[in-house]
């Protein structure tokens, strides 16, 4: 079925159509096109958290090989930066927690399908793109910035993106087609509404309200009120038109898509944080590095800052760089003495688990450096040390939503602006610093000022109590129930 021409109701030009029709066509020129063929799948174990989430990989085979049944639950995914697969993570936890038993269905990882090629291509211009708005602030400020705000808000987006989810739904033949299925990015959900899926979740990453995360056929959820509403209005998804807006039963507010491991340990990890705070322990810092590898400059600054109190106990710093040892090898070149208090856990993600479990029980000192060839280990490494961790350094992504004491540096996207203000709202987390000196004057703030952090841990409290951080548990809940949307 179409569903570029027409998008919840509202008619796109000519123009937009024909734009989205070479768009298809262009990647049909260079990535080829599959419709024909038949993909199997067959499920295999996953590295890192498989134990941990119960999850099972869904991996491309010569015969049917997964097996099926009423506690199945599919998450679906992409390799694009760490957010997605973050995200994914804390949807396949909720759903072990609740009986469920995940699947993990990569788009990305079927690298041979015209699907998974053309995935790939976009992944490397969206990091290209995220790496260069970091170091060339004029193409921040007139192209990236400007694409991530207001190009992928567009209604004529999304109509393109649609033509495109056609050319990707070779690999779900194997799929029951009333199988729970959660989408954590967008392209796996129409493409499972295109493959004829009924009980498809859209699960949206963002706080802002782009036309590129709609998915007609799926059921919408969102982490947040203002989400809610601005998705509700299609809000700016069209200058030119007043819009006809989403139908009710299309889109739901859940709250934060967060993991059962640190939802269910709130009350201990936010009462070590503030015992921490009283005695004058040493401050525990995690600065967690995006899948994009962005923002190398922000990370030398924050470490200079962190040096002295390092150096006198004061302070203790975790760095997760997933899986991009350059990133640390550039941050050694900047900072030639950081070799001096620094302790590396380097691809033994055994290793990691038995530090975690170290640092929920003793003192901590130094600096400790983690990354992971594995893209399981890498991202879920960061999952581990927030729970032993007093603050987090991150910038406004999908991490603004997690339960941990954050300080936000300046953002990679415009879209990413309104993660920090929820964060702030709710108070979770600080503003948007969005300069080098504006967040070393927060980390000697919330260094020096216990208070910060215990007030911090009482809003995570409050929240928690409100249901703030249940998303991922309702939005299980809502795939098993199977509302039924697509036609």
């Amino acid at each position: 079925m179409d569903r570029s021409s027409v998008i919840f109701g509202n008619k796109m030009s000519a123009r937009d159509i024909a734009k989205a029709e070479a768009n298809k066509k262009r990647f049909i020129d260079k990535y080829g096109d599959d419709s024909d063929k038949t993909y199997h799948l067959s499920a295999a174990d996953t590295p890192a958290i498989g134990d941990i989430l119960g999850v099972k990989q869904l991996v491309i085979s010569e015969e049917s090989g997964a097996e099926f049944n009423d506690k199945s639950l599919v998450v679906g995914n992409i390799r694009m930066g760490f957010g997605h697969y973050r995200i994914s993570m804390a949807i396949a936890s909720a759903a072990k927690a609740l009986g469920y038993e995940p699947y993990w269905f990569d788009l990305c990882s079927f690298g041979d399908t015209t699907c998974g090629k053309v995935i790939a291509g976009q992944n490397e211009l969206y990091s290209l793109g995220s790496r260069m708005s970091q170091s060339v602030p004029l193409f921040n400020k007139l192209v990236w910035e400007p694409l991530n705000s207001e190009g992928f808000r567009q209604l004529s987006y999304n109509c393109s993106d649609q033509k495109a989810a056609e050319l990707m739904t070779p690999v779900y033949a194997d799929l029951p087609k009333d199988i729970p299925f959660v989408a954590a990015h967008v392209w796996p959900s129409q493409a499972a509404v295109h493959a004829g899926l009924t009980h498809v979740v859209n699960a949206i990453p963002d706080n802002w309200a782009m036309a590129l995360h709609l998915s007609e056929g799926a059921l919408h959820t969102v982490q947040t009120p203002s989400a809610y509403l601005a998705y509700r209005a299609l809000r700016g998804m069209d200058k030119d038109r007043q819009l006809s807006p989403m139908p009710e039963d299309s889109i739901e507010y859940t709250g934060h898509y967060v993991d059962h491991e640190l939802v269910s340990n709130i009350e201990a990890d936010c009462e070590a944080r503030c015992k921490r705070a009283e005695k004058g322990g040493t401050r525990r810092w995690l600065m967690s590095v995006g899948g994009a590898g962005a923002q190398k400059e922000i990370f030398v600054s924050v470490i200079r800052k962190l040096l002295p109190y390092i150096a006198r106990k004061q302070a203790a710093l975790f760095v997760n760089v997933g899986d991009h040892m350059d990133v640390w090898k550039a941050i050694l070149k900047e900072i030639p003495k950081l070799g001096r208090y620094t302790m590396e856990h380097f691809n033994d993600f055994e290793e990691t688990k038995s530090f975690v479990e170290t640092a929920h029980r003793a003192n901590i000192y130094g600096i400790h450096v983690f990354c992971h060839s594995d893209i399981f280990a890498a991202v879920y490494s960061t999952n581990l040390l927030m729970r032993c961790s007093d603050v987090l350094i991150t910038k406004p992504s999908e991490l603004s939503f997690y339960p941990v004491p954050k300080l936000m540096i300046k953002r990679v996207g415009g879209h990413e602006a309104w993660g920090a203000i929820r964060s702030a709202e709710v108070g979770d987390g600080t503003y948007e610093c969005s300069t080098p000196a504006e967040t070393c004057a927060m980390i000697d703030l919330m260094q020096n000022s216990g208070d910060i952090v215990k007030r911090m841990c009482g809003n995570i409290l409050a929240a928690k109590a409100a249901g703030i951080y249940d998303g991922a548990y309702k939005v299980v809940k809502l795939a098993a129930e199977g509302r039924t949307l697509a036609k």
